[in-house]
């Protein structure tokens, strides 16, 4: 791959014709949804025609399943979700993939967020069950961002012993997460991953989990092979999943380290990025209705 890839509407070595793609996954926040987290109108008869054309559309978020499914509802059936960064792959509201974080490696995330709050760091987590999510914080300021991810969430009075499968704790950092957070979690990176998924979002999973092997899994599900598929991210926590497909394509608003990971550049997320680049490689007539 090269340092930094080429242009959308340059690409060297890019088919003129419509390439083979049975499979496009993009992550949602700052790749698929504008900056103010608006579903782009051009998506709904973009997938009506993928759907036709027998292309398999699929959401890879760090957003909880619930939250997918929602947004997604009047479109879902035969769609699949990788939630969740990878730690939860769904198919019509059938599990194909988990995997769920011991009960005692949550108990000390949960422990080690509850220091940093003494410390002074204004920060919370999301235990990130199956069923839902659970938090502890109850603060309006908190959980106005919680909500945004996780429709479905709890407010309890202890997050190390709520009774769910546990596939991810996700930590809330209003300051930069990526330099006050995430490096508080250093003992947790020996053993498991510590993803900065946004700017003010860390993850900490399974080792195993992640977004690029949930979407090998739903490739070999599927019989479809990276050469048929399109992946677009922007951040930090897409840097596997770019790596799962030959059509590896980073936003022009992405992290640096994910512009160097991808094979090509799209438009931002704000220009409609996704669904021109989509359009361009499958022979998609536009206009439609993009915005």
């Amino acid at each position: 791959m090269s340092a930094t890839p080429a242009p959308l509407l340059d690409l060297p070595g890019l088919p003129a014709g419509p390439a083979d793609i049975r499979l496009v996954v993009t992550d949602m926040d700052g790749t698929l949804l504008d900056d103010a987290q608006r579903v782009p109108a051009g998506l709904w008869p973009m997938l009506g025609e993928l759907r036709r054309r027998g292309v398999l559309f699929t959401p890879a978020s760090g957003r909880q399943y619930a939250t997918l499914a929602r947004q997604f509802a009047d479109v879902a059936e035969g769609m699949a979700f990788i939630a969740e960064n990878g730690t939860y792959v769904v198919r019509d509201g059938e599990e194909l993939s988990s995997d769920t974080l011991r009960p005692s490696v949550a108990a000390d995330i949960a422990r080690t967020v509850r220091r940093l709050v003494a410390d002074g760091v204004d920060v919370g987590a999301v235990v990130c069950g199956k069923r839902s999510a659970y938090v502890e914080r109850a603060d309006e300021a908190f959980l106005a961002e919680v909500r945004k991810y996780y429709v479905e969430h709890r407010v309890v009075e202890d997050v190390t012993a709520v009774d769910d499968d546990v596939i991810k704790v996700a930590l809330f950092d209003f300051g930069s997460a990526e330099h006050s957070t995430a490096p508080a979690l250093d003992a947790f990176a020996a053993t498991h991953q510590v993803v900065v998924s946004g700017e003010h979002w860390v993850d900490v999973m399974n080792r195993t989990a992640d977004k690029g092997a949930a979407l090998r899994g739903l490739q070999r599900e599927l019989g479809i092979t990276p050469a048929q598929t399109m992946v677009f991210g922007d951040y930090l926590n897409d840097l596997e999943m770019l790596d799962a497909a030959d059509w590896s394509f980073a936003m022009a608003n992405a992290h640096p380290d994910v512009v160097r990971r991808a094979r090509y550049l799209a438009p931002s997320n704000n220009d409609n990025g996704v669904l021109r680049t989509v359009a361009r490689v499958l022979g998609i007539p536009l206009p439609l209705p993009l915005s």
